[in-house]
């Protein structure tokens, strides 16, 4: 039925293995006690990004390929569990993994397990085209198989957002889903001038919006051919943790865009998603909510206290 989603998820379906460490950088030595531990849960970058949309009431379908292995039957779960609609591609080699490294300031370390990908991985065409054909935008994670879906994506005339996460405003690999974006989304942590990178992305390609993060110093908007500072938002907890702050930030974002809010509007959205997802422990997947969002945004626009 056209038009039943409002967020297409491409990619970003994963498990992350949760490390606890003293400090980071991890010095040398022959063993650590961790505490809490060490667990394992589903939820990379596109599964947080659908976890959060989905949280704010916008319908969801995320796509990705998933192996038939004990990671992938946690991804599945992770959707069934909170009625996200997920679209299988078998992937032979097996669910994409990664470990992460949480120091006790809440800052990550993620190590990746480049194994599980193949040069001829790729998300079927007609099944891109006809999930497009039924949603009002796309996000699209910047994984090796997404990269092929974009020409797809374009013919489908679907609105279309990515996150370039750690781009060095070089790397070619990042160009495509650079361009091919209406609304990109890039950590400041590798650039050497946000603001101009920003704009080539603008220049260069079809976004209407570039937002850069910058974690507790906020975030940079471009729009209208402006670039404005928004402040960080304090979070309504302490920061126990970094890891899917950025996911959160871009699911604040695109909820605010789909209401029809003006871009510096949406960007105060995934403020305020980004800052709450601060709060919550890397073991657990629990996005902010519809209600949560607009109160706490109500709280800030009247100059009320935060509530803790």
């Amino acid at each position: 039925m056209a038009g039943d989603t409002d967020v297409l998820v491409l990619g970003g379906a994963g498990v992350d293995t949760i490390v606890h460490v003293p400090q980071l950088p991890l010095p040398y030595a022959d063993s650590y006690l961790i505490r809490p531990g060490i667990e394992t849960r589903a939820g990379q970058t596109g599964d947080f990004v659908a976890l959060g949309v989905s949280a704010l009431g916008l319908r969801t379908h995320h796509i990705d390929m998933i192996g038939d292995d004990h990671e992938g039957d946690l991804v599945r779960a992770l959707h069934r569990d909170r009625g996200i609609a997920l679209t299988e591609v078998p992937q032979p080699v097996g669910t994409k993994r990664a470990v992460n490294l949480v120091g006790p300031d809440g800052r990550r370390l993620s190590l990746y397990d480049d194994s599980r990908a193949r040069e001829a991985d790729r998300l079927p065409e007609d099944a891109v085209l006809a999930l497009a054909a039924r949603s009002r935008h796309a996000h699209v994670s910047i994984t090796h198989p997404c990269a092929f879906a974009l020409p797809a994506l374009l013919r489908a005339a679907v609105t279309i957002s990515t996150d370039l996460h750690d781009w060095d405003g070089h790397n070619p690999y990042h160009e495509p889903f650079a361009r091919a974006a209406d609304v990109v989304f890039v950590s400041t942590a590798a650039l050497a001038d946000p603001e101009r990178t920003m704009r080539r992305i603008a220049e260069r390609g079809r976004a209407r919006v570039v937002v850069a993060t910058a974690g507790a110093e906020g975030a940079y908007l471009l729009a209208d051919d402006e670039v404005t500072h928004v402040p960080a938002v304090p979070p309504p907890a302490p920061v126990v943790d970094s890891n899917g702050a950025g996911d959160a930030f871009a699911s604040g974002f695109l909820f605010g865009q789909l209401t029809g809010e003006p871009p510096l509007r949406c960007a105060l959205y995934g403020a305020v998603a980004g800052a709450y997802a601060c709060t919550v422990a890397s073991t657990r997947t629990d996005p902010i909510g519809r209600d949560a969002l607009l109160a706490r945004v109500a709280e800030l626009e009247s100059g009320m206290p935060a509530h803790r």
